[in-house]
């Protein structure tokens, strides 16, 4: 064998990978760290964070925002007022800036933890809409607009999974 046939052979291996890779790429339900994928999977997941990290600097697709959209049983009307840019804006882009990228993961994993505690997806957002005492009698999903809410919404969370109650 000589190094012109070792070169071809290799050149024919790397284009049949390229071939299978682009035939094996489509639109997957749950790509691994998209945000519907997080509210699945995050807990599992060893060293995601890191990866999250790199997803949100380069921003969440809008196809994974439908995509976790419609995994909630949601709609971007409800998530108006918790997103830092505005609806018609978000449906004239592709993929979304930092803020907003963050926001979306950030209520990615609160639904992740959310359906983990409840006992079904229904169960979880009716709590989100329904005032709490140990929140002030706020509504949960009234305080997800900034970060200090996320924060006291799961911890709010995290006490009824552990039976600890205000």
């Amino acid at each position: 064998m000589n190094i012109k046939t070792t070169s071809k052979n290799i050149a024919n291996k790397k284009a049949t990978i390229l071939k299978v890779s682009k035939e094996v790429v489509k639109p997957a339900s749950h790509v691994k760290f998209s945000p519907s994928w997080v509210v699945k999977y995050g807990k599992d997941a060893p060293g995601y964070k890191m990866e999250l990290i790199i997803r949100i600097r380069e921003g969440v697709k809008k196809a994974e925002w439908k995509e976790l959209i419609e995994y909630t049983g949601s709609t971007e009307k409800e998530f108006e007022d918790i997103l830092p840019a505005s609806i018609s804006s978000m449906q004239k882009k592709t993929v979304y800036g930092k803020e907003t990228s963050e926001r979306i993961y950030e209520l990615a994993r609160l639904f992740g933890l959310g359906y983990d505690v409840f006992d079904s997806k229904d169960d979880f957002k009716q709590w989100l809409k329904t005032p709490s005492k140990s929140l002030g009698n706020k509504i949960p999903f009234e305080l997800l607009d900034s970060s200090f809410g996320f924060e006291m919404v799961e911890n709010e969370i995290v006490r009824i999974q552990y039976n600890v109650y205000s």
